[in-house]
C-alpha cells in the first residue's frame, strides 16, 4: 500500500503567501490512490450502521459520495448559502476574512440517524463545526468526522473532538 501523501501535491503560497495548499486533484486523478483513500476512510466505519454519510461542498462531495458507496449508505451534500433548491436550514461559520454559511434540507436525514461527516482537509475546523451543527440540528447522530488531511498546527480537528465526535483522519501534514 503506497503512503497516501505521496498522492498530495503541495503548492507553497497559494492563495496566498506563506500557505501550503495540499492539492489532492493529483489523489483524486490516480485511480489506485482514489480507490486506496476511500477504502481507507471507508473501513473504520463498515461495521458500523451507517445511515448517511455528509459531504461538505465541494470536495467533500466527491470523497463523500464514494464512501457512502462503500458503505451502502446515503450521500447528503452540505452546501453553500444558496446552493440547494428546496426549504434549508442555515448555520454561519467564521473565516479568516469574515464569514459564510453552509446549508442542508431540512428533510435530508431522518431523526437519530446515524451520520458519517466527510471531507478532504480539516484546517481550523469551521465548516466542520457548521456541519456538525447543521447535522444535530436535523437530530442526526455524527458518528465520527472523517478527513484525509488534517492539519494539526490550525486546531480543528481538537475543535471538533471538543464537540464529542471522533475525528478519523489519514494524513497530518506541519503547517497551514
Amino acid at each position: 500500500m503506497t503512503d497516501l501523501s505521496n498522492y498530495i501535491r503541495t503548492i507553497p503560497d497559494y492563495p496566498k503567501e506563506g500557505i501550503m495548499f495540499r492539492d489532492i486533484t493529483t489523489l483524486l486523478s490516480s485511480p489506485q490512490g482514489l480507490k486506496q483513500c476511500v477504502d481507507a476512510m471507508a473501513a473504520p466505519f463498515k461495521d458500523k450502521k451507517i445511515d448517511y454519510v455528509a459531504g461538505i461542498e465541494a470536495r467533500g462531495f466527491i470523497l463523500g459520495s464514494a464512501v457512502a458507496i462503500a458503505l451502502g449508505a446515503g450521500f447528503v451534500p452540505v452546501r453553500k448559502k444558496g446552493k440547494l433548491p428546496f426549504d434549508t436550514i442555515s448555520q454561519d461559520y467564521v473565516l479568516e476574512y469574515g464569514t459564510d454559511s453552509l446549508e442542508m434540507h431540512i428533510d435530508a436525514i431522518e431523526p437519530n440517524s446515524n451520520i458519517l461527516l466527510v471531507d478532504d482537509l480539516i484546517a481550523t475546523g469551521g465548516t466542520a463545526q457548521a456541519a456538525i451543527k447543521l447535522i444535530r440540528q436535523l437530530k442526526g447522530e455524527i458518528v465520527a468526522a472523517c478527513f484525509v488531511i488534517d492539519l494539526p498546527e490550525l486546531g480543528g480537528a481538537d475543535k471538533i473532538k471538543a464537540l464529542n465526535v471522533e475525528v478519523v483522519k489519514l494524513i497530518d501534514f506541519d503547517g497551514h
